[in-house]
């Protein structure tokens, strides 16, 4: 699947350091480990029937931060992101709408490239559908069953008859709960919400996840050497794709709140299941969620604030981004109006003190000052991304008169476009 164009990036004087996240694995503070020089970043891509808003927006930037204090700390980032673009929730709007299921999610793809590349956000080095990635994901189902991690459920069809779905077997994982951390009790909370079916005569335990869907009359399916014709579950995915790209143990997996349970434990329970015990992510990183009116943002509530339609209206891609580094991504907030105009008058307060001392840096590119503007702004990212307070360290320089001796080896435009993503 093609990416987007990648923004530019102006090279900056000296090194950051590898950033140091929350990890919600551990609940624990820990810096990203990096393999070789190398770090693999894994996010969860949309859905594509209704991209892209806030709630993705914030946790597509928090990524891209992430990505950019590793390349200023010198590391090289294997970046992966998946999209689903076959899924209930996808099928469900196109027949809503009229449409073929395939157009929409082609449009809505396209939507999403457009968004990312407006909010200058660093593409992935692999762009990786479901669709294209059947054969690879149904290895792995097929290798779940080989080992006798996996099983079936009969279903039957209004004839009496109809293909076996097939499930994870949880009761045989061990790992199963690490990721989330969550009790039985939280699990069951969420699990029918978030695309589980705990009620599903048949299963061994409730939490089993559906590794692949028997086909169904009027739904898209595909043929599969040794299983039924179908198409994957949602995890599996997940779980084949990070892996397929990224190997066995990469840096990072990332994504929403929303996602630590079932969707992140399920990929990693069933990595493991397969490839050993802690096969999949060192880390896992988790933006809070985005709402509106004092409500999750979310595509089923309808109460969407999309980053499209704001560039439709003439909003500045730079002002909504700023509007996101305004809050930390562990921190849930609500979108409004005041913020955006707050972003605008700090984007305007930004460029005219760049536009006053762009052509006068005075210490030489090749020594940066760990005093100055640029060493707080990379402190402040490398403590768990800390975007507010490197927003705090630009307000102050320019409070104090933005004097260009303070900024530390570096121009505003080049810290903010490299490490901030903004464009002056």
């Amino acid at each position: 699947m093609i990416s987007w164009p990648a923004p530019a990036r102006t090279p900056l004087p000296g090194r950051g350091v590898i950033p140091t996240i929350h990890d919600t694995a551990t609940d624990a503070r820990r810096q990203l480990e990096v393999t070789d020089g190398t770090a693999g970043v894994y996010v969860c891509g949309i859905t594509p029937y209704d991209a892209t808003h806030m709630g993705h927006a914030a946790t597509y930037v928090t990524v891209d931060l992430l990505n950019r204090a590793l390349l200023d700390a010198g590391a090289q980032v294997r970046f992966v992101e998946n999209v689903t673009d076959v899924d209930d929730p996808l099928l469900e709007r196109a027949t809503r709408d009229g449409v073929d299921w395939r157009d929409l999610a082609t449009s809505e793809i396209q939507l999403f490239r457009d968004d990312m590349s407006a909010l200058r956000v660093i593409p992935p080095d692999h762009l990786v559908g479901v669709v294209e990635s059947i054969d690879l994901i149904a290895r792995d189902v097929r290798a779940l069953l080989e080992v006798g991690a996996a099983y079936r459920v009969g279903r039957a069809d209004a004839t009496g008859h109809g293909e076996d779905d097939l499930y994870l077997d949880l009761s045989a994982q061990e790992e199963f709960g690490r990721t989330s951390g969550f009790t039985e009790h939280e699990m069951d909370e969420v699990f029918a919400d978030r695309g589980g079916d705990p009620d599903r005569e048949g299963k061994r335990t409730r939490f089993d996840p559906l590794l692949w869907r028997a086909a169904r009359p009027g739904e898209p399916s595909w043929e599969a050497d040794g299983l039924p014709v179908g198409r994957p579950g949602w995890h599996i995915e997940c779980s084949a794709i990070a892996v397929e790209y990224l190997g066995t143990r990469f840096a990072v997996q990332c994504g929403g709140t929303d996602l630590v349970f079932p969707h992140h434990e399920m990929s990693a329970v069933q990595a493991s299941a397969l490839r050993g015990e802690g096969a999949f992510a060192r880390s896992y990183l988790h933006q809070a969620m985005v709402g509106l009116d004092g409500e999750k943002m979310s595509k089923s509530k309808g109460n969407l604030v999309l980053v499209s339609r704001l560039r439709a209206q003439g909003e500045d891609p730079a002002a909504i981004r700023l509007v996101l580094l305004a809050h930390h991504y562990r921190t849930p907030w609500d979108w409004t109006d005041e913020a955006l105009a707050e972003a605008r008058a700090r984007l305007g307060r930004w460029r005219e003190a760049d536009a006053r001392t762009r052509e006068d840096v005075t210490r030489p590119a090749s020594t940066p000052t760990p005093a100055g503007l640029l060493g707080a702004v990379r402190r402040r990212i490398a403590d768990d991304l800390d975007t507010p307070g490197a927003l705090v360290e630009i307000d102050a320089w320019i409070e104090r008169g933005a004097d260009p001796v303070d900024l530390g080896g570096a121009p505003l435009h080049a810290i903010v476009e490299t490490l901030l993503g903004l464009t002056l």
